[in-house]
């Protein structure tokens, strides 16, 4: 062989080894472009993910909102739903304050004009001078002429005792009508002012004396004007301890005894709603 021959050989040997090297390079290269095709691929479905995620909270987020609102609205509802039986609760008690000053403006009223008679008009055998002959039901002060000063007394002790249970000053209220009581036993004024006493005790939640200043009355006034009262509050006190039995009976004895009076009237009605 000669030098040129061997030279070649030496070459054609030198290409064979480099060809795979070369081939390998190339293979080298495809694969990172796969992998970083794949890891680009990979970072864009993280992206969508999180994109969907962000989505997610933020509707979440607006949820919470809307939930919130609706709580709000609810709280709102439940304060003007409990607003509103405030002022039903007023607006009754209003009603029965201005029950009682009607009654009162009655009672007043007519000691007025039963005054104004007895002092205006002298009765037959009365004394024609400054003092007029008071019967006794209608006086504190017995078969002795009551002047228009001791008229005048009574009245304003009734209208002391009148005032402080328009103030719902109860406590005092009742001492004030014990002392009216005490002091004008005979007074036509003194069966009312033994129905206001248990009227002030019922306003105190004191049942208990409440029926016993009514029954006292009933037991020492039957006849007064006061007494259909007396019972009808009785009844309303039975109810209102839970005993519907007895105020029943209460009722039913006001319509029996006093027929053609507003309380019995009254008795009715209470009767008809009791039965519903």
């Amino acid at each position: 062989m000669n030098r040129r021959s061997a030279a070649a050989l030496a070459l054609a040997a030198v290409l064979a080894a480099a060809a795979p090297a070369a081939r390998a390079g190339l293979f080298d290269d495809d694969e990172a472009r796969r992998r970083i095709e794949a890891l680009r691929q990979e970072l864009s479905q993280q992206g969508r993910d999180n994109e969907a995620r962000i989505a997610r909270l933020e509707e979440s987020i607006r949820n919470i909102g809307v939930i919130e609102l609706v709580r709000q609205i609810e709280s709102l509802n439940a304060e003007i739903a409990r607003l509103r039986g405030q002022l039903e609760v007023v607006a009754n008690d209003n009603q029965q304050i201005q029950k009682r000053q009607r009654d009162f403006y009655l009672d007043l009223d007519s000691r007025l004009k039963r005054l104004e008679g007895t002092a205006g008009v002298p009765t037959a055998g009365a004394p024609t001078s400054g003092a007029t002959e008071v019967p006794a039901a209608s006086s504190g002060f017995g078969p002795r002429a009551a002047t228009k000063e001791d008229q005048a007394r009574e009245m304003k002790a009734y209208d002391a005792a009148s005032n402080l249970f328009r103030r719902n000053d109860f406590p005092s209220a009742i001492d004030a009508f014990r002392a009216f009581v005490k002091e004008y036993p005979g007074s036509a004024l003194a069966a009312n002012a033994g129905y206001w006493i248990g009227i002030s005790y019922a306003n105190m939640r004191d049942y208990r004396n409440a029926l016993a200043a009514q029954e006292d009355l009933l037991t020492k006034y039957p006849q007064s004007p006061k007494a259909p009262d007396a019972l009808l509050a009785i009844a309303a006190i039975q109810a209102e301890q839970g005993d519907s039995g007895s105020a029943r009976n209460t009722l039913e004895d006001i319509i029996a005894r006093y027929p053609g009076s507003e309380a019995a009237l009254k008795a009715r009605s209470r009767l008809a709603a009791v039965r519903r």
